[in-house]
């Protein structure tokens, strides 16, 4: 879990359409979010960015398999030999009044999902059964929860009674301009460099829901230009930052850098 304290340094983020507005709707009258889109399109960069912007805290919560209600709630710790409760995350964004952010919400167990009813509907409560407590979420507390739909199957799929407490939004990767922009601002590599790096991306997303399970990432293209922009040559940083993170399977690889050759000549 990270937990971001509101402060006046805002994370850079380029708005794509009006996710900005929508959030500051959401945010304003209580509701909660959903986000949609592929890996490493700027989801959480988004939220990082408006809670910044609103100066309210944030707790960014990373789901996965073991994550359970208990993890967000909290539990009892025996600490110099007493029992104390201890909040969760969830819990403390409530009592804050803060934003909680539940990255990849659909990874997490079961039982996530009847915690966070209560808490998207008009009675904004938070019931702790194990201290009795049932804390009412104040004016400034909002949840937000993401997830990838093309990773989605019968198992981890999220409920269209859970999806329909939520405002939602589709978020996908930027035009290849605006995508330049941002690959320059959070690498330092001058944005002459940058475009062939964005027109590799394009075509790599266009392979995508073929042979490769989903396409290059604008984080990872970031993370080329920024070992490009350190002095590194350019087949080893794409190598490192690109081909390798997105497959194993030396076929495909092999297209990757067919296509890195294609570009770069």
């Amino acid at each position: 879990m990270n937990v971001h304290p509101g402060t006046p340094q805002v994370p850079y983020y380029v708005a794509l359409r009006n996710e900005c507005a929508l959030f500051e709707a959401a945010h304003a009258n209580g509701l909660p979010l959903l986000l949609k889109g592929p890996t490493g399109c700027g989801k959480t960069r988004f939220v990082e960015h408006m809670a910044a912007q609103a100066g309210r805290r944030l707790y960014t919560v990373a789901c996965h398999d073991d994550l359970s209600a208990a993890d967000l709630i909290g539990r009892y710790l025996l600490r110099g030999g007493e029992t104390e409760w201890v909040d969760g995350p969830l819990t403390r964004a409530v009592r804050e009044g803060a934003i909680c952010y539940l990255d990849e919400v659909v990874e997490a167990r079961k039982d996530v999902t009847v915690v966070l009813h209560p808490l998207t509907d008009n009675r904004r409560t938070l019931m702790i059964d194990r201290t009795g407590e049932e804390l009412v979420a104040p004016p400034g507390f909002m949840l937000i929860a993401s997830y990838n739909p093309g990773y989605q199957n019968v198992l981890k799929r999220m409920k269209p009674s859970t999806r329909q407490r939520f405002l939602a939004i589709t978020f996908g990767f930027p035009d290849p301009e605006t995508e330049i922009a941002i690959v320059a601002q959070e690498s330092g590599l001058e944005p002459g460099r940058v475009a062939p790096l964005v027109r590799l991306g394009g075509h790599i997303r266009n392979l995508s829901g073929a042979d490769l399970e989903e396409g290059v990432s604008t984080r990872l293209l970031i993370y080329a230009a920024t070992l490009i922009a350190g002095g590194m040559g350019v087949e080893k940083a794409l190598e490192a930052a690109v081909i390798e993170p997105l497959s194993d399977d030396e076929d495909i690889q092999i297209a990757l850098r067919d296509l890195v050759a294609t570009v770069y000549g």
